[in-house]
């Protein structure tokens, strides 16, 4: 076979270009210490690269929620031992109020400080973040979580939701603390109360307090299904309890009802679950206790429902709810809207309808009726109405069952009792201790709902913190592999720069020498 010059020279040239262009990526690789630039570098290397690149950029996203919910967690938690520290002063002016010592003008100012504890604890509740958004309010993060209505009592305006955020593969964490739990599921230790049934006109001989639920197993499993209870006091000494069906209840009492007729001894008499003050005051005279006690009877409930109502701001009409009360309990317990609150719509000026909230199209009145006189009854409800109502005017209309109680409530309660008088009467005073104690209980108890928050703000920065531990280690592994499939090694890149410059040299010499070959060298 014959190999022509120009053959030959061709060869040499391609040699060259190759050992030239295997020196030029070396040299690129030398330089930048990687040896994957491009897909076509190594394709199984940078379908793995593309893998691990999106699994940092995962990571990284997991770290920045991390460090933003440990924040807004510390924002809550701070916020929830501020209101903590509150409510312990508020609780430090109660018993200071209640010690015996103190005077009307000293409760006065115990109610002063009270009403800025309200609305320091009003403030901290609706306190917001860095960003502007509200602390509580669930995921209606630009709505004020309680706002007072009229009557004085404060309103929830919040929802239930919790924000999630991922913090790892298949793991979420709540970044807020709703106002729901946090404030609005504390248990209200007073919600029953006491009616003195005769004599008709108090004589002030027997002060039986509202009482306080302190064991609320007992009180849900027996006291709710015999109420009302009747309390009669047969002589100083002994009372006697029937359930709603006449059934002698009295065994249930503590002492089976055995009482001390001693003048102000603030004695307790428990009954299914429901702790109650009961002061016998005798008075000069009362040389026979039995016959002036006896005859003295109270009717003991669970606290009736009441109801907060809201004008539309577009009715037609300036007609308000003046006053709402439960008038037909049958009625009510059928038929009338619970948990999502009802609204009563007019279809004229004497007409209504009641709705279950919220009203859509579709929605079905649950009630109907017509006005009599300035009343409006609807499911049981009667609602006092100010003013002449308009077509189209609707209201809307919240239920509360006092087995829960917001502190703002609790608080304002507080400054009620707080302003009422009672230096020089001695049953005012039993009647404000009793009070006194039924809010101190709330307060304990509004104590325990927010510590509970905390826990559970606690244990989420635990998941936090472990999981951060957790992602830090997989981003070093990330990295560390990363750098093994792309980095280079010094040591070996510059060996192998070195022999293809080696090379590189040879062929520049080669091509050179046969360059300059040619027929007429040899003669």
């Amino acid at each position: 076979m014959r190999i022509s010059t120009a053959q030959y020279y061709g060869t040499q040239a391609s040699d060259y270009q190759r050992n030239f262009n295997k020196a030029v990526a070396t040299a690129s690789e030398a330089s930048s210490l990687q040896r994957i630039n491009t897909a076509s570098d190594d394709p199984v290397g940078a379908g793995r690269l593309l893998q691990l690149g999106q699994q940092a950029a995962l990571l990284d996203q997991y770290n920045g929620n991390i460090n933003s919910t440990k924040s807004a967690l510390n924002v809550q938690e701070t916020t929830l031992d501020s209101i903590t520290t509150a409510l312990q002063r508020a609780k430090d002016l109660a018993l200071a109020a209640n010690n015996g010592t103190a005077t009307d003008k000293d409760r006065q100012a115990y109610a002063a400080e009270m009403g800025q504890i309200q609305q320091q604890v009003l403030g901290l509740m609706n306190s917001k973040d860095a960003n502007g958004n509200y602390l509580f309010s669930g995921s209606k993060t630009d709505t004020a979580p309680y706002s007072q209505n009229v009557d004085g009592t404060y309103t929830y305006n919040g929802d239930q939701t919790q924000i999630n955020l991922g913090i790892g593969d298949g793991m979420s964490v709540a970044t807020n603390t709703t106002g729901w739990d946090a404030f609005q599921q504390t248990i209200n230790t007073s919600r029953t109360q006491t009616t003195m049934t005769a004599p008709a006109v108090d004589d002030g001989r027997v002060v039986l307090s509202n009482g306080t639920v302190g064991t609320a197993a007992t009180y849900n499993a027996k006291f709710t299904a015999g109420q009302p209870y009747t309390v009669d006091f047969i002589s100083s000494t002994q009372l006697k309890i029937t359930d709603a069906l006449g059934n002698d209840v009295t065994s249930e009492a503590s002492q089976n009802g055995l009482i001390s007729n001693s003048n102000g001894a603030n004695q307790t008499v428990s009954f299914r679950g429901v702790d109650m003050k009961l002061n016998i005051n005798l008075k000069a005279g009362d040389t026979n206790p039995d016959a002036v006690i006896a005859g003295h009877s109270f009717q003991l409930s669970a606290t009736p429902d009441s109801f907060t109502t809201a004008r539309s701001p577009g009715n037609p009409s300036t007609a308000v709810i003046t006053g709402s009360s439960v008038t037909n309990q049958a009625a009510y317990s059928a038929a009338f809207p619970s948990g999502g609150g009802a609204v009563l719509k007019f279809t004229s000026a004497t007409d209504f309808d009641l709705y279950a909230a919220p009203v859509t199209a579709d929605s079905k009145p649950v009630s109907s009726g017509t006005m009599v006189g300035s009343n409006a009854t609807a499911a049981g409800v009667t609602f006092a109405i100010g003013g002449t109502p308009g077509a189209g005017d609707q209201f809307s209309i919240q239920s509360n069952n006092h087995q829960t109680q917001n502190v703002l409530d609790t608080l304002g309660q507080m400054v009620t009792a707080l302003n009422m008088p009672v230096d020089g009467d001695p049953v005012a005073k039993q009647k404000f201790q009793g009070a006194m104690e039924s809010a101190l209980g709330n307060i304990d108890s509004a104590s325990n709902q927010i510590g509970a928050a905390v826990t559970s703000i606690g244990a989420r920065g635990q998941s936090l913190d472990d999981q951060d531990t957790t992602n830090q280690s997989l981003i070093q592994a990330n990295t560390t592999t990363q750098g093994s499939i792309r980095d280079s090694d010094p040591a070996e890149v510059m060996t192998r720069l070195t022999l293809q410059q080696t090379m590189l040299q040879a062929s520049q010499l080669a091509f050179s020498k046969i360059s300059q070959l040619g027929l007429f060298n040899k003669i």
